[in-house]
């Protein structure tokens, strides 16, 4: 006849407890003085249901100014950097045409995942709001294009040289770790860059960008 134990019950649920709180993901560490972040879940992509809205609102703000009502930009730095967050979209039939890796600026700490928001010449910080894309031309990293920002919270990205440029440390894919930092310049891989030049530079009016989170 075999031995009872009346309470190895409980001893599964201790385990059971401490499994569960083993594997919980901690989302951030510190190695070396220099911390690191690790996304909850919920930042992992851009919320669908705030992108229809914001897309919603950024037709009407084109249709009253004059601006594209066809397509946008839209970029949700809210979402983590190793994830697509830029996102091409078509406001006609609201839905989204593709998406990619974006850059964001270093602003005072350039290990810092978290995006610090600045209109100062000079911060190196990426600033929200609607931008109207200006004229193309061949810069430092190749061709780029001019951005004019439309709100109080970007109205100096003219006068900073933030532009919408491509950098070759952009990844194409998605990635585990944070990718790299721009002096507040939305940065785009190369090919991907490459790929929405057609769309802008064909569009009969001008394209917005809108920077939220």
């Amino acid at each position: 006849m075999p031995r009872k134990y009346p309470h190895i019950h409980h001893l599964l649920l201790l385990w059971l407890i401490i499994g569960i709180a083993a594997c919980k993901e901690k989302h951030t560490s510190s190695k070396g003085g220099v911390i690191t972040l690790s996304p909850p879940p919920y930042l992992l992509s851009p919320d669908t249901v705030k992108l229809r809205k914001q897309a919603r609102l950024l037709r009407q703000y084109a249709q009253t100014h004059g601006y594209n009502t066809k397509l946008a930009f839209l970029v949700d730095f809210s979402v983590f950097s190793g994830s697509k967050r830029f996102i091409c979209y078509d406001l006609e039939h609201q839905r989204v045409l593709s998406s990619a890796l974006v850059s964001h600026g270093q602003g005072p700490d350039f290990r810092a995942e978290k995006v610090v928001f600045s209109n100062v010449p000079g911060s190196r910080c990426s600033s929200l709001g609607k931008y109207r894309i200006g004229a193309r031309y061949s810069g430092q990293f190749g061709t780029a294009y001019k951005l004019h920002g439309l709100d109080s919270t970007n109205s100096n990205a003219f006068n900073r040289f933030v532009v919408l440029h491509s950098y070759r440390a952009v990844p194409a894919v998605e990635q585990e770790q944070g990718i790299c930092r721009s002096d507040g310049c939305p940065m785009l891989n190369p090919a991907y860059l490459a790929s929405l030049g057609p769309y802008i530079d064909r569009a009969n009016r001008r394209i917005l960008l809108w920077i939220y989170r």
